[in-house]
């Protein structure tokens, strides 16, 4: 095991022979692709940690109000109990498939991806419930409520650029006159969708910004453009408030103004930078205090731009290139969080 992780663990006061229950709330299993899918890089680090694991999809949770004598109540999903396999390609087995209350699960762990709509909004309702009934949720759904991706960054300024987050045609007009080179993106999107480079002369900035913000009926973020993008975006992962000691810097394609992974950005793992180090130290115990125990912060140079809270990943890229399981380090935050560490 590598020194940082050694280091990084006995932070989390890590390592337990008690076995746990835990429930993964997740896309369609047919939708992950093991190969990159951090989710399934945790799934497989709980069955190591001697876990049992289960699959939730999200479109499967339901509350019911407990009949007596007849119906237990509360919130359910249709569990699926997994065994984790290494091939990428057939990557687990189904061993047996149940309706289940989440109070039979030690834990949940919420990661079905954005987009952030009112059927994810409605997930989190359903797990506040739940955690009303005792469940262990993570990341609390409140805390997922509270913290816009992309919005969350705005309590976090002094660590930001210029960023305006607004639909009125003309205070976006005047930003972009004003900043000169600006990044326009949706407030519910995720992997590199809908981001536009908009210069100050660009002839096509009237029609961007009207398609963008639906002729001003949606409101946007707009960012000031850091060349430092061509040294990467790069995603800084916090577990348990705690930053894992390399990011990765996903690195734009030739051409191309976003970095994102999904659009065919090239990750290349690095050590924190003091600064990277400095924005994840402040930050990380503000965050973990109001339950979310996997954070995902995006730094561009010496800036945030977003802060991750749905689904953060790059946990399988980190490990390839230096050995570290961020994985098997949340697995073990989340032993700590369930008292058994």
């Amino acid at each position: 095991m590598p020194t940082q992780q050694l280091h990084f663990e006995k932070h989390l006061l890590g390592g337990s022979s008690q076995s746990l229950r835990l429930a993964f709330v997740l896309d369609p299993l047919d939708h992950l692709k093991a190969w990159k899918d951090s989710s399934v890089a945790m799934m497989r680090a709980a069955e190591k940690h001697g876990h049992d694991v289960y699959a939730i999809d999200a479109a499967t949770l339901c509350w019911r109000r407990p009949e007596p004598g007849h119906h237990a109540g509360g919130v359910f999903g249709e569990a699926v109990h997994l065994h984790l396999r290494p091939d990428d390609h057939d990557w687990f087995r189904e061993t047996r498939r149940e309706w289940l209350p989440l109070k039979a699960f030690d834990a949940v762990v919420m990661r079905k991806d954005p987009p952030f709509d009112f059927e994810y909004l409605t997930a989190t309702w359903l797990l506040e419930r739940a955690e009303a009934d005792g469940v262990r949720v993570f990341n609390r759904p409140r805390a997922l409520r509270d913290h816009s991706e992309k919005l969350a960054i705005t309590e976090f300024d002094h660590y930001t650029p210029a960023t305006l987050v607004a639909r009125d045609p003309h205070q976006l007009q005047h930003f972009i006159d004003e900043q000169r080179d600006v990044i326009l993106k949706p407030l519910d999107g995720m992997g590199g969708s809908q981001i536009f480079r908009i210069h100050r002369n660009d002839p096509n900035r009237n029609v961007i910004l009207e398609t963008l913000t639906h002729d001003g009926a949606r409101t946007v973020m707009a960012q000031r453009y850091l060349p430092e993008i061509s040294a990467g975006d790069k995603r800084i992962l916090l577990i348990a408030g705690k930053p894992v000691p390399f990011c990765l810097a996903r690195i734009p394609k030739a051409g191309e103004t976003r970095g994102n992974l999904a659009v065919g950005g090239t990750g290349v793992a690095q050590e924190l930078s003091p600064r990277d180090r400095e924005i994840a130290e402040a930050l990380g115990p503000i965050l973990f205090k109001r339950g979310l125990l996997l954070v995902g912060l995006d730094v561009i140079g010496s800036h945030l731009t977003e802060i991750n809270v749905t689904s953060p990943t790059c946990m399988v890229e980190i490990r390839q290139q230096t050995g570290f399981d961020a994985a098997g380090a949340f697995i073990t935050a989340l032993e700590h969080a369930c008292g058994i560490a």
